[in-house]
């Protein structure tokens, strides 16, 4: 990246600095919490704002993808494993140092997956899984795609709802800390609040990292191709078929990683992470933020997953929105921080204050 294209990054990274040091000021630390959950929720949005604005793509599935993550690893790292120690896989996994072994309130010796191994599992499940539907749907356009991913999420909804291993309606809790290098760790404990603010700050900044590189590479022009006439890139040479399927499988991966890390803080995952109206919400907030705007998209993810998760909507968080999303799309298509809505909005009332002055001098 050339140093003009890097200083967005060193904005963002100042302003995510900035406000851990405002609400510690303050003594409202506990806002550190829902500021960690709302940088790991924009990892989905992000990657949605690649897929929908850059590839000209609909997704209302991610939510699945998310729960394929959170669901691997929280399986993994709470089932024990220690009555298959004798078998070849886990004695070799075990062997490589690639287990952790806790006790449980009865003295029970448990033999559990290392997170970063089950990080590992669930990227490659969910790079399978998109491969699979990813090939078939992405052959189809508009609202039929639209309800074939709907579809899928349905699909994953509902088999985590009435599977035994999943927990069904309760989903899987007790899932232990994500252990990284340096001793930190990814949990919900409140005296590691500051830590866990910044690793996930971190976090976010490599996929901005990513995705900022892509969408100012090749790949990215030809999304952009694709997302302006897929037929004129085809045409072009552009081999559309696999530029569609690879951003849906980086966005899905990116879902994955999320759910993973989540799952990890939170120390458990229930089904509603798989349900339709989170799919929703993440395309609410692209369309807020702005189709093709990934600092936009970013930006409003932050604030209004943070206001979501403080309870400020309260009962209405859904219908708040699902109305979002359908207001966005008719009034600013292409979001509410693209700079021509300024420029509408600014000629708009000059316009107005004329009138009104007119009217003034008239009278």
């Amino acid at each position: 990246m050339t140093v003009k294209k890097f200083k967005p990054i060193l904005i963002l990274t100042a302003a995510m600095i900035v406000i851990q040091l405002i609400v510690s000021l303050i003594g409202t630390e506990f806002y550190l919490t829902q500021l960690t959950m709302a940088l790991y929720y924009s990892l989905i949005i992000i990657s949605l704002c690649i897929f929908i604005g850059y590839a000209g793509q609909i997704s209302l599935g991610h939510a699945a993808f998310f729960a394929i993550g959170g669901y691997t690893t929280a399986v993994l790292t709470t089932t024990n494993f220690k009555e298959y120690i004798g078998s070849g896989l886990i004695k070799l996994i075990h062997g490589i140092g690639l287990t952790s072994t806790t006790i449980d309130p009865y003295g029970k010796e448990i033999l559990h997956l290392s997170p970063w191994l089950a990080l590992f599992t669930a990227i490659v499940i969910t790079i399978i899984i998109a491969l699979i539907i990813g090939i078939p749907v992405l052959k189809l356009k508009g609202h039929y795609m639209a309800m074939a991913t709907l579809g899928f999420g349905l699909i994953i909804y509902r088999i985590l709802l009435g599977s035994k291993i999943f927990g069904q309606a309760d989903g899987i809790s007790n899932v232990p800390a994500f252990t990284m290098p340096f001793g930190l760790k990814i949990c919900g404990d409140s005296s590691l609040r500051l830590e866990n603010y910044y690793i996930a700050g971190f976090i976010v900044l490599l996929g901005i990292i990513i995705l900022y590189n892509l969408i100012h590479s090749r790949a990215g022009r030809a999304l952009r191709a694709i997302h302006g006439s897929e037929e004129a890139a085809g045409a072009s040479g552009i081999n559309t078929a696999k530029y569609k399927l690879f951003i849906f499988v980086l966005s899905a991966v990116f879902a994955c990683i999320s759910g993973v890390f989540l799952t990890h803080f939170f120390g458990g995952i229930g089904p509603a992470e798989a349900g339709v109206m989170k799919s929703v919400r993440y395309v609410a907030l692209v369309a807020v933020g702005g189709m093709a705007n990934i600092w936009g998209t970013l930006g409003m993810s932050l604030i209004l997953n943070f206001l979501s998760l403080r309870g400020v909507f309260g009962s209405y968080d859904d219908a708040f929105f699902g109305s979002i999303l359908i207001l966005f799309i008719l009034v600013f298509p292409d979001g509410i921080l693209k700079v021509e809505n300024f420029t509408r909005m600014k000629e708009f009332f000059k316009d107005l204050f004329k009138k009104k002055s007119e009217k003034v001098n008239k009278a």
